[in-house]
C-alpha cells in the first residue's frame, strides 16, 4: 500500500476521504477528535503545495440534503486546526463543488458538503455508486484514503473512486493499520481484551475470532447482561438479548477449552430507571452481586468489587485492546467503570489500543490524556472488523 510520500502532489488536487462523522449538538461539535486525528495528513499535504479536497459523511441522511447532517459546523473547526481558512462546498458534486475546487491555489484547503447527501455514495447498485465516484473523481487529479472509521463500508468514495485515480493511504489509515496487526501478528502477552457496550451481537464476530488470539476477555456494559442471563442469573430489566444466550454459553464453553480467562461482572449498579443524561440528575443507585440483580432493577455499571477485580487482570497485560464502555459512562453515577478500565489501561506497562466509537469518546469526555493511551482509533466499527479478520474493502481499494 503505497502512502502520501510516494506521491507528487504539489499543484495537484488531492482528494482526501477523511473520517469528520463528529458528534454534534445542534451545530456544536461536542467531539472533535476524527477532526483532529486526520488533520496532520491534510497539514502535511498543503505543505507540499497540493490542492486539497476533502470529503466524508455525517451521520445517516437518506441520500439527499438535510441540514441537520451539514459539514458546515465542521469546515469551520477544521479551519481553526488547521490555522488557515476552509473553502465550503454546499453540494458534493454540483456548480458549488466544482466552483470551490476550480477556486483553489496551491496550499488551499476545501471540503465538500456531506457526501451521503448522494445517493449514490452509499448504493447497493454498483453501477450507480460508480457512476456518483466518477462525478467526484473528476475533482481531483489524486486520491488519498484517510476515512479510517468507514474503510469496512463499500461506499463510492471508500471503494470505487480508488479505483479512478493515482491512490494512496494517508498517515492516519497507515497508523492505524500498522497498529491493529500488533494486535494479531507476534502480540505481547498477556492478551487482554476488553469488551463493553450495549449488544452482545455486535461483538460475535470479534469474540469468536479473539477467543483464538487473546489470553484473557473481560466483559462489561450492556452486553454483561445476556453473559449473566445466559448463566441462569435474574438480570431483571437489564439490557438483555435473549435469543444470543447460546452464543454466550458456546463463548464461555469455548474458553473454558482454550484456556481464555472469560471475566464476568461480580456486582453491578442497579437503578429501577435509567439516568437522566440531559440534566445528569443524581441516580443514587444500589451496588447488587452479579447474580443478585432484583427483577425491577437494571444494570447500569460494573460494581466496585468488579472495578477492581478488572484493574488487577489488566495490571500484567503485555498488550490490552479495549472496545466499549462498562457502563453508561454518560451519567456521573455510572461513569466509574469505564473511569476504571481507561485508569487501569494507563496505569499499565502494555501497548493498549482504544478501539474507538464510544471507547474513545469516553476517554476524552472523562478528561483523559489522550496520549496516556498507546492508540487510540478513529474507527470502532472498522477495527472491530480487522480484528475478525474480514476483508476491509476500503483498505483492499488501497492495495496496489
Amino acid at each position: 500500500m503505497k502512502t502520501i510520500e510516494d506521491l507528487d502532489v504539489a499543484g495537484k488536487r488531492v482528494f482526501v476521504r477523511a473520517d469528520l462523522n463528529v458528534p454534534l449538538d445542534g451545530e456544536t461539535i461536542t467531539d472533535d477528535g476524527r477532526i483532529r486525528a486526520v488533520a496532520p495528513t491534510i497539514a502535511k499535504l498543503l505543505e507540499r503545495g497540493a490542492k486539497v479536497v476533502v470529503a466524508s459523511h455525517l451521520g445517516r441522511p437518506k441520500g439527499e440534503p438535510d441540514p441537520k447532517f451539514s459539514l458546515a459546523p465542521v469546515a469551520e473547526r477544521l479551519g481553526e486546526i488547521l490555522g488557515k481558512s476552509v473553502a465550503f462546498a454546499t453540494d458534493t458534486v454540483g456548480e458549488s463543488a466544482a466552483a470551490t475546487v476550480a477556486a483553489l491555489a496551491d496550499g488551499e484547503v476545501a471540503l465538500l458538503e456531506n457526501l451521503r447527501f448522494n445517493a449514490g455514495e452509499t448504493s447497493k447498485d454498483d453501477a450507480e455508486r460508480k457512476a456518483f465516484a466518477e462525478r467526484l473523481a473528476v475533482l481531483a487529479d489524486l486520491y488519498v484514503g484517510d476515512g479510517f472509521g468507514a474503510v469496512h463500508r463499500k461506499h463510492a468514495s471508500v471503494y470505487d473512486l480508488p479505483e479512478l485515480l493515482p491512490h494512496a493511504a494517508g498517515d492516519l489509515i497507515a497508523a492505524e493499520v500498522g497498529v491493529l496487526k500488533k494486535l494479531t501478528e507476534d502480540v505481547a502477552r498477556p492478551y487482554v481484551v476488553v469488551l463493553g457496550g450495549a449488544k452482545v451481537s455486535d461483538k460475535l464476530g470479534v469474540i469468536d475470532n479473539l477467543l483464538k488470539k487473546a489470553d484473557r476477555i473481560l466483559i462489561g456494559g450492556g452486553m454483561a447482561y445476556t453473559f449473566l442471563a445466559a448463566k441462569g442469573h435474574e438480570v431483571g430489566i437489564s439490557l438483555l438479548q435473549a435469543d444470543q444466550k447460546p452464543k454466550c454459553l458456546e463463548y464461555l464453553a469455548e474458553a473454558e477449552k482454550r484456556g481464555v480467562e472469560f471475566v464476568l461482572p461480580v456486582d453491578v449498579l442497579v437503578s429501577a430507571e435509567f439516568p437522566d443524561l440531559k440534566g445528569k440528575t443524581p441516580a443514587n443507585p444500589d451496588t447488587v452481586a452479579a447474580d443478585a440483580i432484583p427483577a425491577d432493577k437494571e444494570g447500569l455499571d460494573i460494581g466496585p468489587k468488579t472495578r477492581e477485580l478488572y484493574a488487577a487482570k489488566l495490571a500484567d497485560a503485555g498488550t490490552v485492546f479495549w472496545n466499549g464502555p462498562m457502563g453508561v459512562f454518560e451519567h456521573p453515577d455510572y461513569a466509574n467503570g469505564t473511569k476504571a478500565v481507561a485508569q487501569a489501561l494507563i496505569d499499565s506497562s502494555a501497548f493498549t489500543v482504544v478501539g474507538g466509537g464510544d471507547s474513545a469518546a469516553a476517554v476524552r469526555t472523562l478528561g483523559f490524556d489522550e496520549n496516556a493511551f498507546g492508540h487510540i482509533s478513529t474507527g470502532g466499527g472498522a477495527s472491530l472488523e480487522y480484528l475478525e479478520g474480514k476483508t476491509l474493502p476500503g483498505l483492499a481499494a488501497l492495495e496496489d
